[in-house]
Parts: C-alpha cells; sequence; structure tokens
C-alpha cells in the first residue's frame, strides 16, 4: 500500500513540475490551458500525402482586407504561404 501512496504522490510532483515548465515557457497558466484545452484534440496525422492537392480554403491578401480562395490560385503561378507573425 505505501507502493501505491508513493506513486501517487510522485506522479502528481511530475504533473505540476510540467506544468509549471510548460507554465514558464508559454506565457502564463492561460496560455498553457488555451494550448491544451484547443490545440491537443486536433493534433491527429493527416491523410495529405507528397503530391496530393493542398485542400481548398480562404486567405487574406497582404492588405488585411481582400480574401481568395486557394482553388482560384491552383495551377496559374507557384505560390509559397509562410504562416508565422512578424512582431
Amino acid at each position: 500500500m505505501k507502493m501505491w501512496h508513493w506513486f501517487l504522490i510522485s506522479f502528481v510532483l511530475i504533473l505540476g513540475i510540467a506544468y509549471a515548465g510548460l507554465s514558464y515557457m508559454m506565457g502564463g497558466p492561460r496560455d498553457v490551458y488555451g494550448f491544451l484545452r484547443y490545440a491537443l484534440p486536433q493534433w491527429r496525422r493527416g491523410a495529405l500525402r507528397v503530391g496530393d492537392t493542398a485542400p481548398d480554403f480562404q486567405l487574406y491578401t497582404t492588405n488585411g482586407i481582400e480574401t481568395f480562395r486557394m482553388s482560384e490560385r491552383r495551377g496559374n503561378r507557384p505560390m509559397v504561404l509562410i504562416f508565422g507573425s512578424y512582431t
């Protein structure tokens, strides 16, 4: 019985340390909660393979007002998409 008691205490301590580390790296407990709440359920292996056609989705142009669909630009010229923040 004591072995399970120590195992449970160790497990809770490890989870607490991991949560504290994530909070520090991500900027705070709210950011960790948002990550765990919204990002983890969507993590899955996709069905796309090399050479498949890209899925259709809507993007904003560089002015941030106009939009276009990926299917409208397919086949015209090569397109490079950069998802990131430069702030």
